[in-house]
């Protein structure tokens, strides 16, 4: 159970804007090559991923950023990048994101790093990476400084290390120098064997892999583990060592003792970009003055969220929200009727607490029995249902001139009645396909007037280990036998209508 739960509820709806935080580190870019797999290639044993889409997303430090700004922090950003197509990709990703860059260095000649991965589904099948690794020139590492500043203006500073040259040690202990000067905490990914260059940040946060290998300890002897890290924090002069544990959530361990954080989530997806959340969140909860237990609570939902995805993403301040606050997402009657926006929220607090998500959609224009077996099957097909109704334009596109008889508040208001249906969202276009991707359930329902290629987002929901079910439906029961009937029923033997 979290503690002070309302608090920290404060702290993310209104804390994170005031505070600005400076991020120093390796940035990269992180492509993805989306595709499935159907076939083994005939050159060589390897699989044929046929390409659906390509994506780019911030990685490294730069996913640090985008997580702050994703909270709504105020965020500035320090560190090296490429003087090529892929850095002005990554230049431009940030400064729409509202990342302030002034304190990016291009370096002529040198690429910017990218980790290019190909997925099949949701399988990663290959990384492709482009990166130089031998060091800056000390006169690079200078102007970096100068670019930065005195650091006067940050309420908080994080240093992200992916071991590619930016973090030398001249770097680190001139910027935990000069925060210490304001009184500012430094928050620190590690990376590497030379945990010197940290020395005096206020909390650094390796992972159980890297502890073990700073600390020449077995990485399943936890107890052993977190007893060097403390003599290893003891010695450096840092306030804080928090550990990720992956799976086993993550432990505190300080002069006061150990305290253990267990793992918010239930289904993991991906955990790149794990680590970045962690830090990024912790750094904002505490510049937005919660304690760093609370911190680290909060920074436990938001990976449990970010492991929940696939790819590199940011957690945003609505998903958090509706983590922290499971019960409200326990919709009933008009509550029910969300906007996309709204679902999302819904969505990530049902993913949280492990909900098996089905999506179905249509028009629904005279709910009738068809509909309710429909509704009532594809409800257990899992542990939420969501509705996509065509709105009436979107109906009208459909089905043409006349339609929909209901109006989309009607329809909605009644599709929200049933209990089998959790939340019921609106589109406006011919399909619900942005909706599919935005939500992206595990079950895709429809029903059986459908073939399994012929529904809209089938594709896409098997590409993320999803599944498509059709389920049969009622003989006579669409809503234009029901109309034939009921006109046929209000006609007399000439044709006309009985008054």
């Amino acid at each position: 159970m979290l503690e002070h739960r309302h608090k920290i509820i404060d702290a993310v709806r209104h804390g994170f804007e005031k505070h600005r935080v400076l991020v120093v580190g390796d940035l990269m870019l992180d492509k993805y090559v989306w595709g499935r797999v159907q076939r083994i290639s005939p050159e060589a044993p390897v699989p044929v991923v046929q390409i659906d889409h390509i994506t780019n997303s911030p990685g490294g430090a730069a996913n640090v950023a985008m997580n702050l700004r994703s909270l709504g922090c105020q965020v500035s950003i320090a560190g090296f990048l490429g003087n090529d197509e892929d850095g002005r990709c990554l230049l431009d990703r940030l400064q729409s994101a509202g990342v302030e860059t002034q304190a990016l260095v291009c370096v002529p000649g040198r690429p910017t790093i990218t980790k290019t991965r190909i997925l099949g589904g949701q399988q990663q099948m290959l990384r492709l990476d482009v990166e130089q690794t031998n060091q800056f020139s000390s006169d690079l590492y200078d102007f970096l400084l100068s670019r930065i500043g005195e650091l006067g203006d940050a309420s908080t500073i994080v240093l992200s290390d992916y071991g590619k040259g930016v973090l030398s040690d001249t770097i680190c202990r001139a910027v935990i120098l000069r925060a210490r000067k304001h009184s500012i905490p430094v928050f620190v990914d590690p990376k590497g064997f030379k945990y010197e260059k940290y020395a005096g940040c206020h909390a650094i946060s390796p992972n159980r892999s890297e502890l073990a290998a700073v600390t020449a300890t077995d990485a399943a002897n936890l107890d052993e583990l977190f007893a060097k890290g403390e003599r290893l924090r003891s010695e450096l002069g840092i306030s804080h060592l928090m550990v990720t544990l992956g799976e086993l959530g993550i432990a505190l361990v300080d002069s006061s003792g150990t305290q253990r954080f267990p793992a918010r989530c239930r289904e993991v997806f991906d955990v790149s970009g794990a680590g970045d959340t962690v830090i990024a969140t912790v750094a904002a909860a505490t510049a937005a003055g919660l304690e760093l237990e609370e911190a680290i609570q909060l920074a436990n939902l938001a990976a449990g969220l970010v492991i929940g995805k696939i790819g590199t993403t940011a957690v945003g301040k609505g998903e958090l929200i509706a983590a922290l606050s499971p019960s409200e997402n326990e919709l009933s009657g008009q509550k029910k009727i969300c906007s996309q926006d709204e679902l999302s929220q819904v969505v990530a607090g049902w993913r949280l607490i492990g909900r098996r998500i089905v999506l179905t959609n249509g028009c629904f224009d005279l709910l009738h029995a068809g509909h309710l077996m429909l509704l009532e099957q594809a409800r257990r097909e899992g542990d939420c249902l969501i509705v996509a109704l065509n709105s009436d334009r979107s109906v009208r596109a459909v089905k043409g001139a006349g339609r929909p008889i209901l109006s989309e508040d009607a329809r909605a208001k009644l599709l929200a009645a049933l209990p089998c249906v959790d939340a019921v969202v609106l589109f406006d276009d011919k399909t619900p396909l942005g909706i599919i991707r935005t939500v992206r359930p595990n079950v895709l329902a429809k029903g059986a007037n459908y073939l399994d290629d012929e529904v809209v987002g089938s594709n896409e929901i098997k590409a993320w280990g999803g599944k498509v079910v059709i389920i049969p439906l009622i003989e006579e029961s669409e809503t234009e036998a029901v109309l034939k009937r009921a006109t046929a029923e209000l006609q007399d033997d000439s044709g006309n209508f009985v008054q």
